[in-house]
């Protein structure tokens, strides 16, 4: 958190300090009441505009129900479960830097919308609403999802899709969608492994049945990792991660995007 509360000086909104003209600023940055008092140049410097949207776009469809057996003990938690932890963690984090965090969870409607903000009472509207997600067991509807977030959110904004996605012959609906997204914003779209199935694949084959178990865990990775190869070619952060690391590698990324400026 140290690092995100450093200044730093580049083509933001917000006035920092005056300085000597240095060859190569923008014409733009002179500042010419104060050229005319000192008879020399001086440019403007800017803080960089570090205030920023947050979308947190939570599926709660049935994908998200499985259960993932935590390392060292019986305990079973849900996708869902570390999707939730997730959200949050980000959003304390980017309430800390400033930013304006909205949330939307969804499965087949839209059960929680909070819109972006920042502040105590914000944090704590949102910490409410994620502690009442369920999942359902049907398919969310992804479409539902993407149309509200355009309505409500036009200006440009980083949005975070934590989901997953079935394999099928088609484009699953939860891409095609994203793609849309990105035409606007900046999407980081996470999707969570099954830990056994990664343990499969890895496995060496020891009888005819194994071979062909490990054969299809192969294929089934091998067709999830193209789909997410297409969306960062599009320019979408696409991660396939364990749920166990879901929540250090967004707030990772999400500080990452912060220090490149990207948004």
């Amino acid at each position: 958190m140290e690092r995100r509360r450093r200044r730093q000086r580049g083509h933001g909104r917000e006035f920092e300090s005056l300085r000597d003209y240095r060859p190569g600023d923008d014409l733009r940055d002179i500042c010419w009441t104060a050229t005319a008092r000192r008879h020399e140049l001086i440019t403007r410097t800017f803080e960089i505009e570090r205030s920023q949207v947050i979308w947190l776009v939570l599926d709660a469809g049935r994908l998200l129900r499985a259960e993932v057996l935590q390392d060292g003990s019986d305990l079973r938690l849900s996708k869902l479960d570390y999707a939730v932890n997730a959200a949050l963690a980000l959003a304390q984090v980017a309430t800390q830097c400033g930013d304006r965090v909205g949330l939307l969870a969804y499965g087949r409607a839209i059960r929680y919308n909070v819109p972006a903000g920042r502040g105590p009472r914000h944090l704590r509207a949102i910490v409410e609403s994620l502690a009442q997600v369920r999942g359902e067991p049907s398919e969310a509807d992804h479409s539902r999802a993407a149309r509200v977030l355009l309505s409500e959110q036009r200006r440009r904004s980083l949005v975070v899709w934590i989901t997953d996605f079935a394999e099928t012959p088609a484009l699953p609906e939860v891409i095609e969608y994203t793609l849309q997204i990105t035409r606007r914003h900046l999407v980081v779209f996470s999707a969570m492994n099954q830990p056994d199935l990664t343990a499969l694949a890895r496995a060496t084959p020891s009888t005819p049945e194994e071979m062909y178990r490990h054969a299809a865990a192969l294929e089934i990775m091998h067709r999830r990792d193209l789909l997410l190869r297409s969306l960062r070619q599009r320019g979408v952060f696409a991660f396939e991660l364990a749920p166990n690391a879901l929540a250090s590698s967004l707030v990772n990324q999400y500080l990452d995007i912060k220090e490149r400026n990207l948004l």
